[in-house]
């Protein structure tokens, strides 16, 4: 832990311990897919923020990271705007700005493993790759069947889904073998 690691500005305390999540089963290295069931796992360590000298760049910094981080709300509910990249950015930004927001942001159980795996690895988990996917897929498919009547619409939310897409299956999943790995061990 840090020596950063306490109560806020504001004098609440926010909780920077590791969390931890219990895996219903944990393979041991060097073993053939057996493990344990229950084995407690500890995350990682909360990556440290570097505050920004400038009062005024903290200021913009804060601003942009909440725009980023409602867009980034709005569109778990919105199709074609996607979550994570706006999630990402409102870390990089609340990094540099506010370190109370920046641990809280962190500490959410909901989207601090995602930005902690991509500040430490840059890498996206590949369940959460394939859930963004499909829920994408969904929702746009859906979209194009309400919007029948304007098919320029219907071909460019067709588009943004099929680009975000193929963006997002291009970002490294560190708990994923590719084909070429498997390929690689084998031979």
């Amino acid at each position: 832990m840090s020596a950063a690691a306490g109560p806020s500005q504001g004098g609440a305390a926010i909780d920077t311990e590791p969390r931890q999540r219990r895996t219903a089963v944990t393979p041991s290295p060097g073993e053939g897919g057996g493990g344990s069931v229950g084995e407690i796992e500890t995350p990682y360590e909360i990556p440290e923020s570097e505050l920004h000298p400038s009062l005024v760049v903290r200021a913009l910094l804060w601003t942009l990271g909440s725009i980023a981080l409602l867009l980034g709300i709005i569109g778990i509910f919105l199709p074609g705007l996607p979550t994570t990249p706006f999630v990402l950015v409102a870390a990089a930004c609340y990094a540099r700005a506010s370190e109370p927001f920046y641990r809280r942001l962190i500490a959410d159980p909901t989207f601090g493993p995602l930005i902690i795996e991509w500040r430490r690895h840059h890498s996206i988990p590949f369940r959460i790759k394939v859930i963004a996917i499909s829920l994408m897929s969904l929702t746009i498919c859906v979209s194009i069947w309400t919007l029948s009547a304007i098919p320029w619409l219907q071909g460019l939310l067709a588009f943004i889904g099929v680009a975000t897409a193929a963006m997002l299956w291009r970002i490294p999943s560190r708990d994923h073998q590719t084909a070429q790995d498997r390929r690689d061990a084998a031979g």
